[in-house]
């Protein structure tokens, strides 16, 4: 449940949550003065540590061609939503690494052009904003829009966003009609007894079919090593040696990735809100360590309501406010409000407000209204539009992609005794999203594809200094993954953002942060030492 990417919208569209995402701000930067080059050495004997050489040879092929041929840029089209100055283009990749003259498809990419003076230019910076399934392609609109957090660093950097191979415009992959893919009241994500779960797992069951169905021929090759891959090739394509990156979320996990497969094709690198990339994490472990960090920063919600009682009416303590979350669930698990908001609509709505503190006042708003009486609201929020048939499509899409990667990247437990073991231990000190968690990852266990083993990620020759950022109270991303990573990667510099949780740091207005952040990208400075900030202003209703 990765997610940095995602907004309420979309989240709303979810049965259980988002992903490792989703739900941020992040590119990829690189020098332009620099001559694009194939893979270099470093790289292709970092693949071939990890039993990949074949793949690292059809990466020096692929980038090769990238190379030569670069990107024609254009305008954007019509209806994807983004205007000039934006341009839009296409990078060619093979589907298998290993076969890099085999079936290849077309890789989405955009840029916003920098905005300083050519003395100024340092390059491009690329972005990859989480899921598995996020599309980074708005991201140049952070040029287009002024946004303020990024004006310094965008007079010296294009900024690139693109759609990961299976995502978006990028061969898109499906594993069921996206109407019924959001239609509701779906069943309670909770179950009260065995024949719930069977109900439960008869559709994860259901669903790793229909994905093999539609999507068969790209499942196997739908991992974060060849995305990494796609990402080194789209390095090439820009013209750049070197890649300057910022990943967020599961974007975290793309550039840990990309770090140990090509040490030496990195130039600087930002990673916000970090997936911790050990191999007994990856992914069965994650999300359940995920659902420990969301109850914590529900209550962190809940707290944060009681205080403002004043304003939301919902109870002077976290009790009473838990409490009418209890009502609110039970009552729309007898009867749906508007007769398509149950428990799973409810959960898929109100994650928002433990991902990010940008929900806190929408979310305790909406749920204030509901209990003074204003029922209409809630549905709205929570509620899928089946009106909405290309945001419904994209929501599909992404619940896609996200399963075909974690599924993909890792063997899963096939045993039920130890998904039903380990998540009822869980749902009894941790039950706001456990249970949903479960259900949203239970296809892995019935893949209908091959599943590898993940990249050990560590430090090789060549690696730059990486800069982490984190936030202590992380749900979707715990903490302990940021220090993971910085023992890992070796010349690394963590910034700690105590006391607060919001999922994607540097998109935020904390100048302890976002000070440091233009010091790396602009002139590739880094503290002496790790780095605690004091958390950003809280919301105020």
């Amino acid at each position: 449940m990765y997610s940095q990417w995602r907004g309420q919208a979309d989240l709303r569209h979810t049965v259980a949550k988002s992903r490792l995402g989703a739900l941020g701000s992040a590119g990829a930067l690189v020098t332009a003065t620099l001559i694009a080059g194939t893979v270099s050495a470093p790289a292709a004997v970092a693949e071939a540590r990890h039993g990949t050489g074949g793949a690292g040879h059809g990466v020096e092929i692929a980038a090769a061609r990238a190379a030569k041929k670069g990107i024609d840029w254009q305008a954007c089209p019509d209806d994807w939503g983004l205007a000039k100055p934006i341009q839009c283009g296409w990078v060619t990749v093979p589907v298998d690494y290993a076969r890099p003259y085999g079936k290849q498809i077309r890789l989405a990419v955009d840029r916003a052009g920098s905005t300083g003076t050519p003395q100024e230019r340092q390059g491009a910076l690329v972005y990859n904003p989480g899921g598995p399934g996020g599309s980074g392609l708005s991201f140049p609109r952070r040029v287009t829009g002024k946004s303020a957090l990024w004006t310094k660093v965008a007079k010296a950097y294009d900024f690139v966003g693109f759609d990961p191979r299976g995502v978006g415009h990028s061969a898109p992959i499906s594993c069921m009609d996206p109407q019924e893919f959001v239609k509701a009241p779906k069943a309670d994500p909770v179950p009260d007894t065995r024949a719930d779960k069977n109900a439960q797992r008869k559709l994860a069951r259901e669903y790793a079919e229909g994905c093999g169905e539609r999507s068969g021929a790209m499942l196997p090759y739908m991992t974060t090593p060849n995305t990494a891959r796609d990402l080194d090739v789209i390095r090439a394509a820009l013209g750049e040696r070197r890649l300057n990156y910022l990943g967020v979320s599961y974007g975290t996990y793309l550039g840990a990735v990309y770090g140990t497969l090509f040490p030496g094709h990195l130039r600087r690198m930002i990673v916000d809100s970090v997936v911790d990339p050990a191999r007994s994490n990856i992914w069965y472990q994650a999300n359940l360590n995920q659902d420990i960090a969301f109850e914590g920063r529900w209550k962190d919600w809940e707290d944060w309501v009681a205080s403002h009682d004043a304003d939301f009416h919902l109870g002077t303590t976290r009790a009473a406010v838990q409490d009418k979350w209890l009502q609110l669930r039970a009552t729309a698990k007898k009867h749906p409000l508007g007769g398509v908001v149950g428990p799973a609509e409810l959960i898929s709505y109100f994650q928002s407000a433990p991902y990010y503190d940008s929900a806190w006042v929408p979310v305790a708003t909406t749920f204030s209204k509901y209990v003074a009486g204003d029922t209409e609201a809630l549905v709205d929020a929570a509620a899928p539009d089946l009106s909405d048939t290309a945001g419904n499509i994209r929501a599909e899409n992404s619940n896609a992609v996200y399963t075909a990667v974690e599924c993909a990247d890792a063997h899963w437990p096939t045993s039920w005794h130890k998904w039903d073991r380990d998540n009822t231990r869980l749902n009894r000190d941790f039950p706001f999203m456990t249970w949903a968690n479960a259900w949203m990852n239970l296809p892995c266990a019935h893949w209908p594809a091959r599943q590898h083993t993940p990249v050990e990620v560590r430090t090789h020759r060549g690696l730059p200094p990486v800069l982490i950022v984190q936030s202590t109270r992380d749900a979707a991303t715990p903490y302990p993954g940021a220090v993971d990573l910085h023992r890992r990667f070796k010349g690394s510099r963590l910034i700690t953002e105590e006391g607060a949780g919001s999922h994607g740091v540097t998109g935020l207005v904390n100048p302890c942060i976002n000070d440091r952040v233009d010091a790396y990208l602009l002139k590739g400075t880094l503290d002496s030492a790790d780095v605690t900030c004091a958390p950003h202003a809280t919301p105020e209703p």
